[in-house]
């Protein structure tokens, strides 16, 4: 056996004996031999879309006993050094869109720690595990962050045991659908806007002193945004919030070199539904009427929130990128 690491040439000349022995001559076959690149997947089909079983869990749901279990990339994504040493808080990291964004940005080579509300905590468990795995330093931040204080204490706890931070991403959200807006109560209005529009401004607000010059900002929009679901008046309203706050940020925090960008997502199958966000007896309906045919997973947006937090998406503030299924905007 040899202990000794093949020269370039040896590996070189190895493939192209390799290709020669297959039939390969020419440069053009000899390039397309060499590729790893994985083989097309047609996104109809690449994930489930049959119809999701009818299913309710109590507010905030957990992931782990959704039917079927959501995609996070939890066996999918491969990383390739994009955010080494980087240092991420995502809210709502436990699960759904929150937990890919952890999931990728660790294997990208970024320290990350997760806020997630404290019932939340066995989601939580499996996200903490899948950062160390990735060898990356993960912080468990639990919180009920809808008070400027439990914000500003999530903040300080992630730079503090990150040992600073240049990703943040606001992430977390409540949804609950109602066929008419007389069945959404004061409280309910009230819960949305504090979860989803506050929380935004207050972790933003706490994070940008310690935020250097590079550093992003990444908001979970929706395609609610801007083509609000009549049954989520409340929500849609909170997500068109988040992109006017974003453009804004993005415009200011400029000065300051920091990038402000958003994801916006259609339907993607993540605690959210089961916790209240579809109407009773619609579950079967989710995500069916896009173009692509299905629902999406957490999975497939991964890779959308490491694109923006990488350096390479330098000239990137203020925008937003969808991913819908088809049903465009933006």
């Amino acid at each position: 056996m040899n202990d000794f690491p093949a020269s370039r040439r040896t590996v070189l000349g190895g493939a192209a004996l390799g290709l020669m022995a297959s039939g390969a001559s020419t440069p053009a076959a000899a390039q397309v031999g060499a590729a790893t690149a994985p083989m097309l997947r047609d996104p109809r089909s690449k994930y489930r879309r049959e119809p999701f079983p009818e299913q309710r869990q109590p507010w905030p749901a957990l992931a782990g006993k959704m039917d079927p279990r959501p995609d996070h990339g939890e066996t999918s994504y491969r990383g390739s050094g994009r955010l080494v040493g980087r240092k991420a808080l995502v809210t709502g990291g436990d699960s759904g869109i929150g937990r890919a964004a952890a999931i990728a940005f660790a294997r990208e080579g970024a320290d990350v720690a997760i806020n997630y509300h404290p019932s939340e905590e066995p989601d939580a468990r499996e996200v903490v595990d899948l950062i160390r795995q990735a060898g990356r330093k993960a912080v468990a931040v639990p919180a009920d962050i809808r008070s400027r204080a439990a914000c500003e204490q999530t903040v300080r706890k992630a730079i503090a045991e990150l040992g600073g931070l240049d990703i943040l991403v606001n992430n977390a959200a409540y949804q609950q659908s109602k066929a008419d807006i007389m069945d959404i109560s004061d409280e309910q209005f009230v819960r949305t806007y504090e979860t989803n529009v506050y929380h935004v401004f207050r972790f933003s607000k706490a994070a940008i002193p310690s935020l250097p010059p590079g550093a992003v900002i990444i908001n979970t929009i929706s395609v609610n945004a801007y083509d609000p679901g009549e049954e989520l008046i409340d929500y849609a309203s909170t997500k068109a919030a988040i992109l006017n706050l974003t453009k804004g940020m993005a415009k200011q925090l400029a000065k300051k070199g920091i990038r402000v960008n958003a994801v916006s997502p259609g339907p993607i199958w993540t605690p959210l539904q089961v916790a209240g966000g579809q109407l009773p007896g619609k579950m079967g309906e989710f995500g069916q009427d896009t173009p692509l045919g299905r629902a999406g997973q957490p999975a497939e947006l991964g890779s959308l929130f490491v694109a923006l937090a990488s350096d390479e998406a330098s000239f990137s503030t203020g925008t937003a990128v969808g991913a819908h299924g088809g049903k465009g905007n933006p």
